[in-house]
């Protein structure tokens, strides 16, 4: 029906617009808006900018949904990866939402964004993160998750995570060989040589072996803790190598870091094996 309603609806918008508002409380037509936002913006923002005070959460969410510039699966809305400013103000509206549907619709809307335009992510969180609640520190937590892991020294600052680690970081593998479909466990050892407490967000980083056997680096999230004066800490995890079909394992040497607010700390090589008989 959305499928429908996006054919033959431009000829129609105002009414397909209706009609889309109410198949939204049934089943999402967040595909099926596309088209209109991308062929006729002007015709549709002012309904988007109304549907922000709904009283139905799933209409409020279709807002920030059905216009993520890279929604997956979804007709891409160039003009909003170019420049995203014609929804800043609906997702202003919306992400102190009393749904959390439609927080975590926001901010998967704000780290579309943010694959083209950190920096201006990195302004919006330093914007409102000032006197913010629980709830929409945890979507800004969510939206930036991935320039943290990757380090964007902006985000970093805004979140007050661009000191770097002032101490010893040690990183120990519990076995230099591991089969596919095996876990790695490791362990990490932090101690502060700072006079005050340090926040840190620990993530690490497994470099895979690709198909020409070069190693790519791939950041997964760790911990975040707050270490004390000359505090010691130790950490461990392990990390599965279980076979998945996002990612193709190639036997031979990986090597496995861990990164403090950003800042990569050189750890040790291991083997990955052939899964055992």
């Amino acid at each position: 029906m959305g499928k429908f309603v996006a054919r033959r609806g431009l000829e129609d918008i105002p009414r397909a617009m209706s009609c889309l508002r109410e198949l939204t409380l049934r089943f999402s037509p967040e595909f099926a808006i596309r088209p209109f936002i991308d062929q006729h913006p002007d015709i549709v923002f002012p309904f988007l900018d109304r549907w922000t005070l709904d009283k139905s959460a799933h209409v409020r969410r279709l807002v920030s949904e059905g216009s993520r510039p890279k929604l997956p699966w979804g007709l891409r809305l160039q003009a909003l990866v170019r420049d995203p400013s014609p929804t800043l103000p609906l997702l202003r509206k919306l992400q102190d939402d009393e749904s959390s549907y439609v927080r975590r619709s926001v901010a998967n809307h704000l780290n579309d964004i943010a694959k083209d335009h950190p920096d201006q992510v990195a302004t919006w969180v330093r914007t409102h993160l000032d006197g913010a609640s629980d709830n929409r520190v945890q979507l800004l937590r969510h939206t930036t998750r991935h320039l943290i892991k990757q380090g964007h020294a902006p985000m970093l600052s805004a979140w007050s995570l661009d000191a770097g680690f002032t101490g010893k970081v040690k990183l120990r593998i519990e076995k230099k060989e591991v089969h596919v479909g095996a876990s790695l466990p490791f362990v990490v050892e932090f101690k502060s040589s700072s006079t005050t407490e340090q926040k840190l967000v620990i993530d690490y980083a497994i470099y895979y072996r690709k198909a020409n056997g070069a190693l790519a680096a791939k950041i997964f999230k760790g911990w975040k803790l707050t270490l004390a004066s000359g505090d010691k800490r130790t950490l461990s995890k392990s990390h599965s190598f279980k076979v998945v079909t996002t990612r193709t394992l190639y036997p031979g040497t990986h090597r496995i870091e861990v990164q403090v607010n950003g800042q990569r700390f050189a750890g040790p090589n291991f083997e990955l094996l052939p899964a055992a008989e």
